[in-house]
């Protein structure tokens, strides 16, 4: 018992180990990072002032943007500071803080994901239906329910919050997620890590099978379009929303696949990398940019904006 403690606060080590490399792979994230909120905070801008947009697929996607954004906040900045001050320290309250609100994100764009897929869903398969069943109502049910991923979190920082950890708090990795910060409690937490799965398995695999029915009963309704034109609206109509929830449940989903014996911290950290810094960026560009609603809005607001500027 010589080495309990209470730790107030722990020690990111971040990628130590690459030395040199760190500082240019951080500049490549850095610029990542202002891709990611530039890209996210100008579709915000792009659907809040333009009425064309104000419809549910869009209400989805301003909703995905700003969780985008808060995701990579909660992580990015500090994993920008270790190669310049080196392993950097932070509290427990800001551990706790930045555990939960990476988690509750991923949860709550679980829920975002199954509400868009099931937009998409009545725009192919029910089009005539489509206003009257999707409309403002249906939105805020889908948002209020998605919030309740904040819920689950806190269950989870809670329990993490009242283990007891030991004196030697380095914590190897950039962010404190919660299997690294689990591998420094001086109990057991089998109980914190089993809660944890049968929470996450149960959103997981509930959010994605109502995503997989949805686009089963779509590609049934698109092999029923006789005309390919009609085909190739569906699919495009489609085809981004399906672009990013292969992104967003590959990367999990393959963490999963790999058995927990073969993990090491660098692939660890690869694996989390991919999900909280380099995925936030692709999702806006591959969700919106390439809409062209989005790209006919962009182009008038920046229109407007240049015209204001020469007055």
């Amino acid at each position: 018992m010589s080495n309990l403690t209470t730790i107030k606060g722990f020690l990111l080590l971040g990628f130590r180990d690459l030395h040199g490399l760190w500082f240019f792979l951080s500049e490549i994230f850095l610029g990542i990072y202002v891709v990611t909120l530039l890209g996210n905070i100008l579709i915000l801008t792009v659907i809040s002032s333009d009425h064309s947009l104000q419809t549910p697929t869009y209400f989805f996607l301003s909703n995905f943007s700003f969780l985008e954004i808060w995701c990579t906040t909660s992580i990015a900045p500090k994993m920008l500071q270790l190669p310049l001050s080196g392993p950097g320290a932070i509290s427990f309250a800001g551990r706790v803080a930045q555990f939960y609100f990476s988690g509750s994100m991923a949860v709550v764009e679980c829920f975002l994901l199954a509400g868009t897929s099931y937009d998409r869903y009545l725009a192919v398969c029910s089009p005539l239906r489509y206003s009257s069943l999707m409309n403002i109502r249906t939105c805020v049910l889908f948002a209020d329910g998605s919030s309740g991923g904040f819920l689950t979190s806190v269950v989870t920082a809670t329990m993490t919050s009242q283990l007891p950890f030991c004196a030697a708090y380095e914590n190897d990795h950039f962010f404190c997620d919660l299997a690294s910060v689990l591998k420094l409690a001086c109990s057991d937490p089998e109980t914190v890590e089993k809660t944890t799965f049968l929470m996450a398995s149960f959103v997981t695999m509930v959010t994605f099978l109502l995503t997989v029915a949805s686009y089963i009963y779509i590609m049934a309704a698109v092999l029923r379009i006789p005309s390919s034109s009609g085909k190739q609206w569906a699919f495009s109509t489609c085809s981004s929303h399906l672009t990013v929830v292969t992104l967003c449940y590959r990367t999990p989903g393959t963490m999963y696949a790999i058995p927990t014996a073969t993990w090491t911290s660098a692939l660890h950290k690869i694996f989390s990398l991919l999900y909280t810094v380099v995925t936030p960026m692709v999702n806006p560009i591959m969700y919106s940019l390439r809409e062209k609603d989005v790209k006919k809005a962009a182009r008038r607001l920046l229109s407007h904006w240049v015209y204001t500027k020469k007055i």
